[in-house]
């Protein structure tokens, strides 16, 4: 039988044995990382280490290995011990020291915490030097990740509410019963205000109900024994309750095993049946499809995540961008006023700017009711007025004030025709049956305007245009490409820190490309 193979033989010793030095290919990306771990200011990190005690692991080698294992795709502290142990490249940069899998979690939990945000900071300012980013033009989006909570493990705002009223509405009836069966002395001529209560007011008119109902010929048994529940259980529901809402602050739900994930709808939806998962919102802001800047919220919507998150570039880089472009999911008065104040050139979308732009694109013939819209009527400035299809002028009536989530406030003017009883076009002008109104806010249309002409004009399409490119493929990178799509920590405190490493592994994977 004739072979032909490679000569194998495992007891053949090496004369030169390589180092590991010579067996990483120069251009391989765990030289990147090393090479930009070493350009980094790390006194931060290493004053989060004490003095006395047995020595630690050098903070500069558990960071190297800690954004390499991002890099790698490997998150779990066991693994990223293994590979200490049998990767040649782990090995090469901890120059073969090994560190256990409680180590490593602590340092990414605990050594990390309070000082990552500087450490992302410095690497995005190297990338500037070299001139891959400017910091002057962002393009936000933001996306929602699952928190590693239960997922039905739910506490619901509007659920408290409604056992709260059910809970008064049963406590004023048991109080209306007792006070129409008690004797002349007991009655009480000051009834309890129920419209706000507490463990304290519960336990004391419960204790006044019982009183009179325990000794009462009149009192029926089923009304006893729901005064006596009543006395036994509301109090302590009320505190959980109170301590609930504490958690929820302001917020519509929480997770029992994180709380401070919050419900939502998620695109990867394992179920795919669009079931409320608890995650968060990640926000981030691009450049060449690099992360700039990234903050984590527990708000559903992404309308009220743009302040904190402008707020907290500024405090991370002492600057603001010139230039900020992002989807309709941002478009708002608040918004649109943030951003003018703080004299940042916006081209944001508004709610109705895609509708428009169809309509204007596809020439459809014109309906008769669309000369009827607000949007379309006649607006005299100099008067404050508005002149509706027959010619008919709708005064300024009068002004409200209305009130955001955000707390932002919002002025609308009320314009009222002044006679549309005969009017032959009524039918199809409004359904009415009193003159017509409308409402019309001057700030948030002056806002839309400016934003119609920005978006409309040449540096407007190419940013809407850059924008699907820029930020959007980092999120599909980063969620599809390399299987994030569920935090593996509790906390928003663990789960923007796990996001930071994965965004500080994708712009060092970027500028290896």
């Amino acid at each position: 039988m004739n072979t032909n193979f490679k000569d194998y033989n495992q007891q053949q010793n090496w004369l030169f044995p390589p180092s590991i030095e010579e067996l990483i290919p120069s251009d391989h990306p765990v030289r990147v990382v090393n090479g930009v771990i070493e350009q980094l200011n790390l006194d931060l990190l290493i004053n989060e280490y004490h003095k006395e005690g047995k020595p630690s692991y050098h903070p500069k080698m558990m960071l190297k290995i800690m954004v390499y294992a991002y890099m790698d795709n490997t998150y779990s502290s066991r693994k990223i011990e293994k590979g200490m142990r049998e990767n040649i490249n782990y090995m090469w940069l901890s120059a073969r020291q090994v560190a256990d899998h409680n180590t490593i979690a602590r340092f990414r939990s605990k050594k990390l915490k309070t000082i990552f945000k500087d450490i992302f900071k410095q690497v995005v300012l190297l990338l500037a030097d070299e001139g891959l980013v400017t910091l002057k033009e962002v393009y936000t989006d933001g996306t929602k990740i699952e928190s590693m909570a239960g997922r039905y493990t739910f506490v619901w705002g509007n659920a408290i509410k409604t056992r709260k009223a059910k809970m008064t509405q049963q406590l004023e009836e048991l109080w209306q019963y007792a006070q129409s069966i008690a004797d002349e002395e007991d009655k009480d001529p000051t009834p309890p205000d129920f419209k706000e209560i507490d463990k304290a007011k519960v336990e004391k008119t419960a204790a006044k109900i019982n009183k009179i109902l325990k000794g009462n010929p009149k009192a029926g048994s089923k009304q006893k024994a729901k005064a006596r529940y009543v006395e036994k259980n509301f109090p302590a529901n009320l505190e959980k309750y109170q301590e609930q809402e504490e958690i929820l602050a302001g917020r519509n739900s929480y997770s029992k095993t994180d709380p401070d994930a919050t419900f939502m709808r998620m695109k990867e939806d394992h179920m795919r049946n669009g079931q409320l998962k608890p995650g968060y919102n990640v926000q981030i802001s691009s450049e060449s499809q690099f992360i700039i800047h990234y903050s984590l919220h527990q708000t559903t919507n992404d309308i009220h995540t743009l302040k904190p998150h402008l707020e907290s570039y500024q405090y991370q880089y002492d600057q603001l961008p010139e230039y900020l472009t992002a989807d309709a999911g941002y478009g708002s008065e608040e918004n649109y006023e943030l951003l003018e104040q703080k004299d940042i050139e916006a081209y944001v979308k508004y709610n109705t700017f895609d509708k428009e732009e169809q309509t204007y694109k596809s020439k459809r013939k014109k309906k008769a009711k669309d000369d009827f819209h607000r949007d379309n009527l006649y607006y005299n400035k100099e008067k404050d007025c508005y002149i509706c299809p027959m010619g008919q002028q709708m005064n300024k009536v009068y002004q409200k004030k209305k009130t955001t989530k955000s707390s932002y406030s919002q002025i609308y003017s009320v314009y009222q025709a002044q006679n549309c009883k005969d009017c032959p076009l009524r039918g199809v002008c409004h359904k009415s049956k009193y003159n017509r109104k409308i409402e019309r806010n001057h700030n948030l249309e002056r806002h839309k305007q400016i934003m119609r002409e920005r978006l409309n004009s040449d540096d407007g399409l190419q940013k809407r245009k850059k924008r699907t490119a820029d930020v959007e493929p980092v999120f599909a990178h980063i969620k599809s490409n390399r299987n994030f799509k569920r935090f593996t920590h509790k906390g928003i405190e663990k789960v923007e820190l796990e996001f930071g490493l994965h965004a500080l592994a994708h712009n060092i994977r970027k500028k290896v490309a």
